[in-house]
C-alpha cells in the first residue's frame, strides 16, 4: 500500500465519521416535538418545555457549525501538510526524539486549545447564559483553561515522554512498558483524582453532620457499605447542573454531592440517588469498567506496536522523516472506527449496568424517590425527553429516562 492511499483513507474515515455523526443527529433532532410520553408529562410545565425544545435546537445548530468548521480545519491541515510543518518546527530546537515529540504535541495542543477557546467560550457565556445554566465567571474559564493546559503538559507530557523512551530502549516490545505505565496511572487517578486533581478546580468540604448526613449513613449501613468520606462540592460556581459521584477504593472511597443537587432535591431523593451509586460498587461496576479499560488500552498498545515501525504512517500524513510521535497521530486517525465499535459495545454494556444499579436501589431503597430524583435532573438540565432511538444507541451510556421509569415501576 502507498503512503498516498493510506492518506486518503484516512481521509475517508474522517468524513465518513462526520456523515455519520449529522445523519444522527439531524434524524435526533427531528423527533424532538414527538408527543411525550404519559409517564414523563409531570416532568414539564408548558414554558419549561419550549426552553427545552429552544434549548435542544440551540444546541443542535451550534454542533452544526463548530463541527462543520472542525472538519474544515482538520482537512485544510492535512492537505497542506500541516503535521510536516509542525514537525520541522519542533526538530529546529532539538535533534532528540523525546524533546521533538514533547514539541510537536505541545504546539499542536496550544494551537487546538487556541482555535477552540472561542467555541467554548459561545458555549459557556451565550447559550448556558441564555438559558440560565452558567455560573462561570470568566477568571474562572481563564484559570480553568490554563490549569487544564498545565495538567496536560504535566501528566500526558511525562506518560509520553516515559513511553518514547521505552520505545527508543525497547522497540516494538514497548508496549507493554506502555500498559504497565498507563495502568499505573489509570488505577492511580482512580484512587485519588478526587484527592489531588479535584482540589485544583473546585473546594470540596465534608458533609455536616445533620438529618442527610445521618439518612446517608443509615442507608450505607443497612446495606453494609462503608461510607465515612462524604463531600459537598462547589459544582455552582460553575453551572446550575447537578451530578454526584463515587470515586477512589478502599480508604479512599468516598462520595461527592454538587451543592447544586443538594439545593435541587429532597433528602430522600439524595439517598436514593446515592442507592444507585452503591448499586454500582455492589454489582462490581467500577471494577469491570477499570478491567476492561486496561485490557482494552492493552489491546490499543499492541496493535500499535505492530504498525509504529512502519514508516507508511508517518509518510501517509505528509511527513517525510518517520518517528513515532507522527505515526502515533496517524495510527489514532486510523484505529477511530475500531474505537467507535468498542465504544458502542461499552456504551450498551453501560446502559446494562445503569438498569442494574437501579434495581439495586429500587431493592434496597424506594423506586419512587428514584423516580422523581431522576425527572427533576432531567427538567433542571432541559434534557431531551424524545431521543431518536438509532441516537441513543450510538451516544447515550444512560438509557433514557422513559426506559428508566418504565424499570424502576416494574
Amino acid at each position: 500500500m502507498e503512503a498516498e492511499t493510506l492518506f486518503y483513507i484516512i481521509i475517508g474515515i474522517i468524513i465518513i465519521n462526520f456523515i455519520k455523526d449529522k445523519i444522527l443527529n439531524a434524524i435526533n433532532a427531528k423527533h424532538f416535538n414527538d408527543p411525550i410520553p404519559d409517564e414523563l408529562k409531570d416532568v414539564y410545565d408548558l414554558q419549561e418545555y419550549e426552553k427545552s425544545q429552544a434549548y435542544k435546537a440551540t444546541n443542535y445548530k451550534f454542533g452544526i457549525w463548530s463541527s462543520l468548521f472542525s472538519l474544515t480545519l482538520t482537512l485544510a491541515f492535512l492537505f497542506l501538510d500541516g503535521f510536516e510543518y509542525v514537525d520541522n518546527i519542533a526538530r529546529s530546537y532539538s535533534d532528540k526524539p523525546v524533546a521533538i515529540a514533547l514539541l510537536f504535541f505541545g504546539i499542536i495542543m496550544i494551537a487546538s486549545d487556541i482555535i477552540t477557546t472561542p467555541f467554548a467560550y459561545y458555549k459557556t457565556f451565550v447559550i448556558e447564559e441564555r438559558f440560565g445554566f452558567n455560573k462561570t465567571t470568566k477568571k474562572t474559564f481563564i484559570l480553568d483553561k490554563l490549569k487544564g493546559l498545565l495538567m496536560m503538559a504535566i501528566l500526558g507530557g511525562g506518560i509520553i515522554a516515559l513511553i518514547i523512551w521505552f520505545y527508543q530502549l525497547t522497540g516494538n516490545q514497548f508496549w507493554l512498558y506502555a500498559w504497565g505505565i498507563v495502568t499505573l496511572f489509570t488505577v492511580f487517578m482512580n484512587m485519588f483524582y478526587s484527592r489531588l486533581i479535584v482540589p485544583m478546580f473546585n473546594k470540596q468540604t465534608p458533609l455536616k453532620e445533620g438529618d442527610l448526613r445521618n439518612k446517608i449513613s443509615d442507608y450505607a449501613k443497612s446495606v453494609g457499605f462503608s461510607l465515612n468520606k462524604i463531600f459537598i462540592i462547589d459544582g455552582s460556581k460553575r453551572s446550575t447542573k447537578a451530578n454526584a459521584y463515587f470515586s477512589g477504593f478502599g480508604s479512599e472511597k468516598r462520595v461527592t454531592l454538587y451543592d447544586t443537587l443538594i439545593n435541587d432535591l429532597e433528602d430522600e431523593e439524595i439517598v436514593a440517588v446515592l442507592a444507585h451509586e452503591v448499586g454500582h460498587y455492589k454489582r462490581k461496576h467500577i471494577i469491570f469498567n477499570l478491567v476492561t479499560s486496561i485490557l482494552l488500552t492493552g489491546l490499543t498498545l499492541y496493535i500499535l506496536s505492530i504498525f509504529i515501525s512502519n514508516p507508511l504512517l508517518s509518510n501517509a500524513i505528509g511527513v517525510e522523516i518517520p518517528s513515532f510521535h507522527v505515526g502515533l497521530i496517524a495510527f489514532g486517525l486510523l484505529y477511530s472506527p475500531i474505537s467507535e465499535v468498542t465504544g458502542l459495545v461499552m456504551n450498551y454494556v453501560s446502559r446494562v449496568f445503569e438498569y442494574q444499579a437501579d434495581d439495586y436501589a429500587k431493592t434496597t431503597y424506594k423506586a419512587a424517590p428514584l423516580i422523581t430524583s431522576l425527572k427533576k435532573l432531567s427538567k433542571n438540565s432541559l434534557s431531551n425527553l424524545t431521543p431518536h432511538k438509532a441516537y441513543v444507541f450510538m451516544h447515550y451510556s444512560h438509557p433514557t429516562l422513559l426506559d428508566r421509569v418504565r424499570n424502576l415501576k416494574k
